[in-house]
């Protein structure tokens, strides 16, 4: 696991929630969340993303790949790494109180962080919280109409009242072939890696109703969309996940 001290840098985020018709491919009622932040440049990420990608091929959990940037100095530079990415995750750094940022880290619904390869961890995370019905404390539909597509969010379920609505697009598998650094000579496959995300609007409690041109998901992210509603706190710090979904292509 490699660890790099936090840079505390404020940033608005919000989490996941989604349930519908069926557009493409769609996980309608996912057992959870998990988002991992990881680099092509570090050695202790390659079981991460390979994790990773086995709950992203089951299709009831929602994978999504963080890449981040601050490892390029070590000889490879990761193609897929975003400056905002590693804001994502200095962001969750404070909210979770953490006191290092490192990879790879899965953050588990917003509300723990594990290591990423510690899938028994992971997989006990999911089941409780799914279990105490935490992160479907509000239901949230895809519909396809023509070249549009209209995301929907219930009336809450639970006492959280704000929360951010995410769009999260993502790329398609890939596999990369690391050619210097510290993973020189291998060739590791990636699901789910992230490339853009904004903010489609609020939630206040009641249901409410966001409409997307359809080409601007195919032109940001060739593997798909998540839709994420998620809690926030002071300075807009990251909260828990009360609700997901996700659009394949």
């Amino acid at each position: 696991m490699k660890s790099i001290s936090a840079r505390l840098v404020p940033f608005a985020i919000a989490a996941l929630c989604w349930t519908g018709t069926t557009v493409a491919g769609e996980i309608a009622k996912p057992l959870g969340v998990v988002e991992l932040f990881t680099s092509q440049g570090c050695s202790s990420c390659p079981p991460a993303d390979a994790f990773l990608g086995e709950l992203a091929r089951r299709g009831d959990v929602i994978a999504l790949a963080y890449h981040v940037d601050y490892w390029d100095y070590l000889g490879w530079k990761d193609n897929m790494a975003r400056p905002e990415n590693t804001q994502r995750q200095e962001a969750y750094q404070a909210s979770l109180d953490n006191a290092w940022i490192y990879t790879p880290q899965a953050v588990v619904n917003g509300r723990n962080h594990v290591t990423g390869s510690r899938s028994d961890t992971i997989w006990s995370l999911l089941n409780n919280d799914a279990k105490a019905g935490s992160n479907e404390m509000v239901d949230v539909a895809i519909t396809q109409e023509h070249d549009m597509l209209g995301i929907s969010v219930g009336g809450a379920r639970g006492a959280v009242r704000n929360a951010r609505v995410i769009v999260v697009y993502f790329d398609a598998v890939r596999e990369v072939a690391v050619k210097r650094g510290e993973n020189r000579g291998r060739t590791v496959e990636y699901w789910n890696a992230v490339t853009g995300w904004h903010t489609a609007g609020m939630w206040h409690g009641e249901p409410v109703r966001f409409e997307l041109p359809e080409g601007e998901i195919e032109a940001k992210g060739g593997g798909g969309c998540a839709v994420l509603v998620q809690a926030f706190g002071p300075g807009d710090m990251p909260g828990p996940v009360i609700g997901s979904a996700m659009l394949t292509y």
